[in-house]
């Protein structure tokens, strides 16, 4: 069976790279299921899950907002947060959601808006991942 590259990279380092099946992301535009030879296209990832399907594997990790690069052999993509469900931290993830919701409640400047929204879109889409994973 044919499979496609996920490469997926943060600031931080390349925190993913493997041969997979299928991947699911949400674009901006929605939801997208990308298989090998997929057409060309380039889109706005929005912070939430990304799926793999590796044979009998599930991959799911948690991202944040980036970018996605899709040709027909290849995935990529650059995001600001890119985390294995494994390696989630339930408790530190939900304390992150209860800071950022606590300081959107609180007179903010709109840079520290944004700022603050990213943080809480990051810690949600941590918890649905590993919520999911359990």
């Amino acid at each position: 069976m044919a499979t496609i590259k996920l490469e997926i990279v943060t600031p931080e380092a390349k925190t993913f790279s493997d041969d997979v099946d299928m991947v699911t992301l949400t674009g901006i535009d929605g939801e997208m299921g990308i298989l090998p030879q997929h057409m060309p296209l380039m889109t706005q990832l929005v912070a939430g899950e990304i799926h793999a399907k590796k044979g009998s594997e599930n991959i799911f990790l948690a991202v944040g907002e980036g970018f996605v690069q899709v040709t027909g052999e290849r995935v990529a993509i650059l995001t600001d947060m890119a985390i294995k469900a494994n390696d989630i931290d339930e408790a530190k993830a939900e304390e992150a959601r209860q800071r950022a919701e606590a300081r959107l409640n609180e007179k903010l400047s709109a840079e520290d808006t944004a700022l603050v929204q990213s943080s809480l879109l990051n810690a949600l889409a941590q918890l649905k991942v590993k919520r999911r994973a359990h």
